[in-house]
C-alpha cells in the first residue's frame, strides 16, 4: 500500500488501466494513510470513507466494462472546505458553519464527481480563506509534513499537507491572492492558480468576488495539468467564467520545451527581505532556464510594490460583504435566539461567537473602508493601483512570454511564530498577490531546498490571461531537469512521518 500513495496520479492512471490496481484498493491505501498519520499533520476536517470507496467502486465497474473513463478517473482526491458538497459538511474552517450541510454541490465538485474522481474529504484552511498558514482554522491548524512544527501555507494548508504527507494524489484549492501557490511552495507541491474565470466558481463560498479562484494541485506538473483539465471550462452559473477554450494545458505539461522563450525576471519581486536560502535556488533556476535555451529578460512592474497595500484594502471591502450573509437567521450557527432578544442583538451574538480574530480583523477594515467618507480615499484608490498593476503586466508581457520570481519569501515558518503579528503574516503574499488583482494565471512548483533549514522553496510562473498553458510547458522544463538532477522527487527528501 505504501508504494500506491507515493505514486503519482497519472501512473495510478496507467496502473488501472492495465488491470495492475483497482480504484477501491488505490482509494483504501490513501483512507488508510489518513487514519495513519492525519492526527499528526490535521490535512482533513472531515472524511468521507464511505463516498469515496462507492465512487471508486463505480469507476471500477465502469472500467471493467470497457466504458469510457475521464483522464484521471478512479484517482482519489483532498477537497478545500471552502467548496459546497450535497450532504457532506462545508465549514470554511469557521465555527459560523460549523454544522452546515449544503443542498448542492459547486460546479467544480459536480465535474470531479462526472469525472469519477473520489472526494476522500474535505481539507482544512484558514476560516474563510483568511490567512497564509492555516493557523486561522477554527478547527486547529495544519501541520507541514517536512516538519510537524511549521506551517503548511494557507489559506490551502490543508489541500497542500495531504499532498506532501501522501494521504492524497490530487487536491483543489482556492487562490485569493496567492492561497494555492504559496502553500504549494512550502509544502514542496504543485499548485496552480487559473486565469480568472477559467473554473467556475460557483458553489464555492467567496471570500473577495473579483480576486478569488479555484485551481488544481497536485505533486507533480502533468497531474496538476490533468485535474485543471477536468476542471475548467464554461460554466453559465458563474457570471464571471469565461467562453472559450480550455488552454492546451496537458499538451504544455507533456512538452515541456523553453527552448526560445523569453521568460522575464520581475526586478520588483526578490533581493532584500527575501531569506538566502529561496533566493539561492530562485537564481539556480533562472540558471537553469538560460541552460535550457531561454532568454532572460530582466523587466521592471514598478506598480508591484504597491500591491499589497491595494490588495489589503480590497480584499476585506469585498469579504465585509460577502460575508454579511452569515447573520445566524438564514443558516449557520445562531446565538442568543431565547425569545428575548431583537434579530439585530441575534446577529450581533452570532457573530461574534462564529467568527475568529482574522475575520472580525478584516470585515471592520473593509466597512471603514466602504465608508461614505472613505470609500473614494481608500477603496477607490486601491482600486486605481490595481488597474496600474494590471498594465504592468501588459507592458511586461509585450517583451516576455512568461515572468517568474520566488513564489514566497521564505520557507515554512514555525507554528505561531507570526501569528500575532498580522502585517508580518500578510508579507508572505508579496509575491503572489499582484497575479489576483491582474486575473493572470500562476504556478508554483518545488526547486530545492534552502540551505538554512532544508525546508522547500517554490518557483513562481505568471503568464497572460488564458495563456494557461505557458505556465505549464515552463513547470515541466524546470521539473523534468531537476528531477534528473535530484534522482527522485523532492518529496522523498522529506523526514517520514509516524505511521508511515
Amino acid at each position: 500500500m505504501t508504494e500506491l500513495i507515493r505514486m503519482n496520479a497519472s501512473d495510478l492512471v496507467d496502473a488501472m488501466n492495465s488491470g495492475d490496481v483497482s480504484s477501491v484498493e488505490i482509494t483504501q491505501a490513501h483512507l488508510d494513510r489518513i487514519a495513519a498519520v492525519d492526527a499528526d499533520v490535521h490535512a482533513f476536517l472531515h472524511v468521507d470513507a464511505a463516498g469515496a470507496l462507492s465512487a471508486a467502486a463505480e469507476v471500477d465497474a465502469k472500467r471493467s466494462s470497457g466504458e469510457s473513463q475521464s483522464v484521471l478517473a478512479g484517482v482519489p482526491l483532498g477537497l478545500k472546505d471552502i467548496l459546497a458538497t450535497k450532504g457532506l459538511p462545508t465549514t470554511c474552517g469557521s465555527k459560523i458553519l460549523e454544522n452546515w450541510i449544503p443542498p448542492y454541490d459547486a460546479t467544480v465538485v459536480s465535474r470531479l464527481r462526472q469525472a469519477g474522481i473520489p472526494i476522500l474529504g474535505k481539507t482544512n484552511m484558514d476560516e474563510f480563506a483568511m490567512g497564509s498558514s492555516t493557523e486561522h482554522s477554527a478547527f486547529g491548524p495544519t501541520h507541514n509534513p517536512w516538519d510537524l512544527e511549521r506551517i503548511p501555507g494557507g489559506s490551502g494548508g490543508g489541500s497542500s499537507a495531504c499532498l506532501a504527507a501522501f494521504e492524497a494524489p490530487l487536491a483543489i484549492g482556492t487562490d485569493t491572492g496567492g492561497s494555492i501557490r504559496q502553500p504549494a511552495a512550502v509544502t514542496g507541491t504543485v499548485g496552480v492558480k487559473p486565469t480568472y474565470g477559467g473554473v467556475s466558481r460557483y458553489g464555492a463560498v467567496a471570500l473577495a468576488s473579483s480576486l478569488d479562484q479555484i485551481g488544481p494541485c497536485a505533486r507533480t506538473v502533468l497531474d496538476t495539468a490533468l485535474l485543471h483539465s477536468v476542471i475548467a471550462g464554461y460554466d453559465p452559473m458563474d457570471s464571471t467564467s469565461i467562453n472559450a477554450a480550455v488552454p492546451a494545458v496537458v499538451e504544455a505539461a507533456r512538452r515541456g520545451d523553453v527552448q526560445g522563450m523569453k521568460i522575464g525576471i520581475v526586478r520588483e519581486i526578490g533581493g532584500e527581505g527575501f531569506q538566502a536560502g529561496v533566493q539561492a535556488r530562485f537564481d539556480e533556476s533562472v540558471a537553469l532556464l538560460e541552460n535550457l535555451g531561454a532568454e532572460i529578460v530582466e523587466v521592471s512592474c514598478p506598480n508591484f510594490p504597491l500591491a499589497l497595500a491595494a490588495y489589503y484594502l480590497i480584499l476585506p471591502s469585498e469579504c465585509s460583504s460577502n460575508l454579511a450573509k452569515f447573520d445566524g437567521i438564514r443558516f449557520g450557527l445562531r446565538v442568543g435566539d431565547d425569545g428575548s432578544k431583537s434579530v439585530e442583538q441575534v446577529m450581533s451574538e452570532t457573530r461574534a461567537a462564529g467568527f475568529g480574530d482574522e475575520v472580525i480583523r478584516r470585515i471592520i477594515l473593509g466597512t471603514y473602508a466602504l465608508s461614505a467618507g472613505y470609500y473614494d480615499a481608500y477603496y477607490g484608490q486601491a482600486q486605481k493601483v490595481r488597474t496600474m498593476i494590471a498594465q504592468d503586466f501588459t507592458r511586461a508581457f509585450e517583451e516576455v512570454d512568461v515572468l517568474i520570481s520566488p513564489t514566497a519569501p521564505t520557507t515554512a515558518f514555525k507554528i505561531g511564530e507570526k501569528l500575532d503579528d498580522p502585517m508580518a503574516m500578510y508579507l508572505n503574499d508579496v509575491a503572489t498577490i499582484p497575479v489576483n488583482l491582474a486575473g493572470l494565471p500562476g504556478m508554483s512548483l518545488p526547486i530545492g531546498l534552502a540551505d538554512e533549514d532544508n525546508l522547500p522553496v517554490g518557483l513562481q510562473i505568471m503568464a497572460p490571461a488564458m495563456a494557461d498553458d505557458r505556465l505549464y510547458n515552463v513547470g515541466a522544463a524546470i521539473e523534468r531537469e531537476l528531477l534528473a538532477k535530484w534522482g527522485a522527487p523532492l518529496l522523498s527528501k522529506a523526514p517520514e512521518l509516524a505511521g508511515a
